[in-house]
């Protein structure tokens, strides 16, 4: 089965979309230094699979702080509007000590499906 890559890419007004990546991808620094590609389909956020995101700090009710840009949260609003988790499903990438013991949501803040650190998932 051939998977397809996609990365986000900070489009005009804050906006995130994601574009297809290959091995032959150009890449271009972002206003933030972050490498994006600059060709490739664009696909929308509801048809991804899976999603690595990454965040500041998680908690046990998977909550996630991110990088302070609420691009995550813009880009995957429509899946606060469901019960359950279906697609895409959110993983968070941290380190241990980025865990704490609570955090208080926002109203527009997606939770993540899982998170992934370097002992393991929480």
């Amino acid at each position: 089965m051939k998977k397809r890559v996609f990365a986000p890419v900070i489009a005009q007004h804050g906006k995130m979309q994601f574009r297809e990546v290959s091995a032959n991808s150009d890449l271009v620094h972002n206003f933030y230094g972050i490498h994006e590609p600059v060709t490739g389909a664009v696909i929308s956020a509801k048809r991804l699979d899976i999603v690595l995101a990454p965040l500041v700090a998680f908690d046990s009710a998977h909550h996630r702080i991110g990088m302070g840009g609420g691009y995550y949260d813009r880009a995957f609003s429509f899946a606060g509007l469901r019960d359950a988790y279906h697609k895409p499903k959110i993983i968070g990438l941290a380190f241990d000590c980025q865990k704490v013991d609570e955090i208080s949501p926002n109203p527009w803040d997606i939770r993540v499906f899982h998170v992934i650190t370097e002992s393991g998932a929480n």
